[in-house]
């Protein structure tokens, strides 16, 4: 398995406190991850045995700037994103990248390959010179960051996952390998074997081929794995078929920050 940088476990940052204090905050996304941990219900419970919250918009009231670990969702859009982005890694021991938008740039990344006056005008409207904003990025183009929970949205019980190993003094490993495993070990029909692109051949695995299992495509929100042959990838939806836009639209879709895009 991969793993992220040791910063955590090299430097004992999860295990400072009794009971670490933790952080949400959110930049541009739906918050749909931060949803996901609410969804953790009585896991959830478990979890605060151990930690803290001092700080989740979605749960509850209240704010503080004492915290260990930081977890950060979406992806940053604005010149003004950076300087608090920065303002939260300062505090943070340990700095979590939570879904896509945060971890990889996500869907915010679409804005790239388009003219500033047309998404302005699209998101906008008649107010399209109210607002700054720049081409968007993940947080590791602005901040250092220790760790990343993958996915949109991301998988809640990998969340579970993560933050009992930042407990341990532990990195949190992802997998390297692509999501077609997943596909296998779920007796998926390849979706290429039925006509139709798919981009779990070069996604990173840990979401169990969730989509694919229920009758979608992988979209690739998890990230690229760490091997992934992607001159190989493009030939092979070439061979298959598709026309280069699509293929390209494709890999813009969650991977527009990456190489995957070019």
């Amino acid at each position: 398995m991969e793993k992220a940088p040791d910063t955590c476990a090299s430097n004992e940052k999860c295990l400072q406190t009794a009971k670490p204090k933790v952080a949400f905050f959110d930049f541009a996304g739906c918050e749909g991850d931060q949803l996901q941990i609410a969804n953790l219900e009585e896991k959830l419970l478990d979890i605060l045995a151990h930690v803290e919250v001092v700080s989740f918009r979605e749960i509850k009231t209240g704010h503080s700037d004492d915290y260990d670990i930081a977890f950060v969702e979406g992806s940053i859009t604005r010149p003004e994103d950076e300087e608090r982005l920065k303002d939260i890694r300062s505090k943070a021991k340990v700095l979590v990248a939570l879904g896509a938008c945060a971890h990889i740039g996500g869907i915010n990344c679409l804005k790239n390959f388009m003219g500033e006056t047309f998404y302005r005008d699209v998101v906008y409207g008649p107010h399209a010179g109210w607002y700054r904003t720049y081409a968007a990025r993940p947080l590791s183009a602005v901040v250092p960051v220790d760790a990343a929970i993958p996915g949109c949205p991301i998988d809640r019980f990998e969340f579970a996952r993560v933050v009992k190993e930042l407990l341990l003094g532990r990195t949190p490993w992802l997998p390297d390998y692509p999501v077609c495993v997943e596909c296998k070990m779920a007796g998926n029909i390849c979706r290429f074997d039925i006509g139709r692109m798919c981009l779990g051949f070069i996604t990173r695995a840990g979401c169990g081929a969730c989509c694919v299992t229920e009758g979608a495509h992988c979209w690739g929100c998890r990230g690229l794995f760490p091997s992934a042959n992607l001159d190989a990838a493009r030939q092979v939806m070439d061979r298959s078929g598709f026309d280069r836009r699509r293929i390209q639209d494709l890999l813009r879709f969650y991977l527009g920050d990456t190489q995957a895009a070019l």
